[in-house]
């Protein structure tokens, strides 16, 4: 037996794209079916086993599912099947960035239908899968209201600061809905509640601006994940084993320069405002002292591998302080497009080619390579077994390596 067993059966994990938005010019989207992941299921969880990844962040698309409180989980019949056959266990997103047609999110509706659909998704995948069970209610509540409420890419289509804190504020009522429904029908299950790390700085000929960069930095990023917690508006019902798991998103356009006006602008990877990937985790265990996880990252292109890199060494430093980190999720496992452009990103662990009408699968050799070379650094495997539960992650030796390696917070993105 493990003398501390991690959460979940390997250390790194990944997982597929699943937006299923109203987008502001083209309808709803499906980005499973623009990846073709449904066709290309098997292959797809066929890549994860044979990379010692025993977990996926996997998406179930409510506006499909749910049709007026009548459920069709037909659409995710292909990943159960491959997850069967390749012992992969799935983080179920049950709200990424889409809701049905039908549903005004500002109504006592919406979480009512959230919560009567968290439930029979649950009922769907205990019959289906064997567990452990994870779910994420509502992936990334604070980017949601932003580009949902405020910058207006997606239904609801808002378009200012106010409405985005009210669409904020009935997604984490929801989710909190969804999370007591869910344990109705597993009382075990584990929730991941998902939200990217932020920091904002002023311009630095805007000084004026530092207060709101500040406000956004540590309060605007924290609202969602606080009320769940239950430290803000406890009357919707937040608490600490409701909040559960932290899942810490990290990319490099997550430290911004303040605009008042749209998106705020990337910090360049040179820029000396930049703080390290560590630092920022710290301020999450303090304020919650919850496991956490980081649950997407990715570099792009060809810096992939050298994002890998700087991501695992400042999650064995952060490991180095005391925090309980138990995952690194390299998201995604298979290439996505640009929601706006519908370029290819070049940031999965497999680039797409297409040949012959269809979406063909290469792997980032640099960035398997950089994975593999982790793996055994962290006493990992690099090929799922029969049973992947039948030999616990051993956090200690993830905390052992960090001793061992020393390494420090750093601001060098590569």
């Amino acid at each position: 037996m493990a003398q501390r067993p991690g959460i979940f059966p390997t250390f790194f994990l990944s997982g597929f794209e699943c937006s299923c938005f109203l987008w502001k010019d083209q309808g709803r989207r499906d980005l499973v079916a623009e990846t073709r992941h449904r066709e290309h299921a098997w292959e797809d969880y066929r890549l994860l086993h044979e990379l010692g990844i025993a977990v996926a962040r996997e998406g179930i698309p409510w506006p499909m599912a749910d049709r007026q409180g009548k459920y069709d989980f037909s659409s995710i019949t292909p990943f159960i099947e491959a997850m069967k056959e390749y012992k992969i266990t799935a983080i179920w997103d049950l709200c990424h960035y889409g809701y049905p047609d039908d549903l005004d999110p500002y109504q006592p509706a919406f979480r009512e239908r959230f919560g009567a659909y968290c439930r029979a998704a649950a009922t769907h995948i205990r019959k289906n899968l064997p567990g452990p069970y994870y779910f994420t209610p509502i992936n990334e509540i604070t980017f949601f209201s932003f580009c949902g409420a405020e910058w207006g890419w997606v239904a609801p289509y808002g378009h200012s600061k106010e409405e985005r804190m009210r669409f904020r504020l009935a997604l984490c009522h929801a989710a909190i809905e969804g999370v007591k429904a869910i344990r109705e029908v597993i009382p075990e299950a584990r929730m991941i509640h998902v939200d990217p790390l932020v920091q904002v700085v002023a311009p630095r000929d805007r000084p004026d601006q530092a207060q709101a960069a500040w406000h956004e930095t540590y309060v605007d990023t924290f609202l969602a994940w606080d009320v769940i917690y239950g430290k803000e508006h406890p009357e919707l019902g937040g608490a600490p084993d409701i909040l559960d798991i932290v899942g810490a998103n990290n990319y490099s356009f997550g430290q911004m320069e303040y605009r008042e006006h749209g998106p705020h602008a990337a910090l360049p990877p040179d820029d000396d405002r930049i703080q390290p990937l560590c630092e920022l985790l710290k301020t999450v265990w303090e304020r919650y002292r919850r496991p956490m996880i980081i649950s997407e990252t990715s570099g792009m292109g060809k810096g992939r591998a050298a994002w890998m890199k700087d991501v695992t060494e400042e999650a064995l430093a952060a490991v180095n302080q005391g925090m309980d980190l138990q995952a690194i999720c390299l998201f995604p496992a298979v290439d996505m497009p640009d929601w706006h452009t519908g370029k290819w990103l070049h940031n999965g662990i497999c680039d797409m080619v297409e040949q012959d009408s269809d979406l063909l699968r290469v792997q980032d050799q640099d960035y398997v390579a950089e994975l593999r070379r982790w793996q055994k650094e962290l006493n990992r495997v690099t090929r799922l077994d029969e049973d992947p539960y039948s030999d616990p992650v051993e956090l200690n030796d993830v905390i052992e390596a960090a001793r061992r390696l020393q390494k420090r917070p750093d601001k060098d993105w590569c």
